[in-house]
């Protein structure tokens, strides 16, 4: 099983007019969505901070894919490719990992 885990800071307002916390929110639901639509897909959790401190992100998100192959296939998938065209706006900041477990 491979886990991908990426996170995000959000500009305060995004290109998009809205605020960081539409846009999180608006990302919790495109996330939401992604998970009876992606083959190998196995878990999709997006969470935003709670604790707002200098070191935090915005937003995480931590899946599971049942094979690298699986992860290799969501990278260029078009439900993927509508969020991370969504994220331009909105995102100043992107880290991820991934590992195999």
């Amino acid at each position: 099983m491979i886990v991908h885990i990426v996170f995000w800071k959000l500009h305060e307002q995004g290109l998009n007019g809205k605020s960081r916390q539409e846009n999180a929110a608006e990302m919790q639901r495109l996330f939401a969505e992604l998970k009876p639509k992606i083959p190998g897909l196995l878990r999709c959790e997006i969470h935003t901070d709670i604790l707002h401190t200098p070191d935090s992100v915005d937003v995480v998100l931590y899946s599971e894919f049942e094979s690298m192959a699986a992860l290799d296939a969501y990278q260029p998938h078009p439900e993927h490719k509508k969020i991370i065209e969504f994220l331009k706006d909105v995102r100043y900041e992107r880290r991820v990992v991934d590992y195999e477990v």
